[in-house]
């Protein structure tokens, strides 16, 4: 295509944009409220999924030693833990410090300090993939000098369950607003071409292509989808950084945090841009198919 006459394909969606206003406005309007629904509903479910990631990283596994075991037999468990397949880290905790742990969890006025200490030492072991805890533990288990492995057993299976069976329901959810959002604003804009056949028949009369036809109304829906996402991604900006700079200094030190800022809300707004691209795109380009036929 020549570049005069793409330059002129551009030149007449601006134009059409101008002359049809108020159809303009009611597409536009339909892809912002799509489109902010969709952003809020994606920053809500992005954050719930870092949450279970959270979750999922701090389940560990607690290794205790037999009290018969030397530094030697402890140094020799802990290069056999980390030849264990599935390992990620291993971390040793003396007597001494697990009873320092255990009097910060209790207080000092139990007395503990003041009796001999009855703890062993431990090994925490975190797993490369959260979900084989179970399986890693058990390996673990059969390797000498051990004498319990600790890992939650009947929690975290429950735990990991809930976390799988919430991700599918969020995933399930995002992916039919999307097919919502689809289906609202692409007829939306075919609502816009249907009340413009009449100037569709008289270009295909005089001889017209169909992409000559098609063009200006895809870079239409284009525009549509472009200013119909500007509204959401501004609100959605300033709703989570508000929001971030609010609540994220009472989750500092917890389990959990909120996404950052950066990359999170160029992500969520790239996201936003891009579907409102799409489906503006793709909106005109099947709504101008039907009247093509002349």
């Amino acid at each position: 295509m020549k570049a005069r006459t793409l330059g002129r394909h551009f030149r007449e969606s601006f134009k059409s944009l101008g002359r049809n206003s108020w159809m303009t406005f009611a597409s536009a309007s339909a892809v912002t409220v799509t489109l902010l629904l969709v952003g809020v509903f994606v920053m809500i479910m992005m954050n719930l999924n870092k949450v279970a990631d959270d979750l999922e990283k701090d389940v560990e596994i607690k290794v205790l030693l037999e009290l018969t075991a030397d530094d030697a037999a402890a140094a020799q468990l802990e290069k056999e833990i980390k030849e264990v397949d599935g390992v990620a880290t291993v971390v040793y905790s003396t007597k001494e410090a697990e009873l320092e742990d255990l009097i910060k969890d209790f207080g000092a006025t139990m007395g503990l300090s003041d009796q001999n200490n009855p703890l062993r030492a431990a090994y925490y072991v975190k797993a490369e993939n959260p979900q084989e805890t179970e399986k890693v533990a058990q390996r673990i288990n059969r390797l000498k000098n051990t004498y319990s492995v600790e890992y939650g057993e009947g929690k975290i299976e429950k735990l990991f369950s809930f976390l799988n069976v919430a991700r599918n329901i969020g995933l399930g959810l995002i992916l039919a607003l999307l097919f919502t959002a689809m289906f609202l604003i692409s007829n939306t804009i075919r609502i816009t071409i249907v009340a413009r056949r009449r100037e569709i028949e008289i270009m295909k009369l005089v001889g017209a292509t169909n992409w000559f036809v098609r063009i200006p109304f895809v870079l239409e829906g284009m525009w549509i989808g472009i200013l119909g996402a500007i509204m959401p991604i501004t609100l959605v900006t300033l709703l989570y950084y508000n929001l971030y700079e609010m609540v994220q200094p009472y989750l500092k030190g917890e389990l959990f945090n909120l996404l950052p800022l950066t990359p999170f809300l160029y992500q969520v707004n790239g996201l936003i841009l891009m579907m409102g691209i799409f489906i503006g795109v793709w909106g005109s380009f099947m709504s101008v198919r039907k009247f093509l036929r002349v």
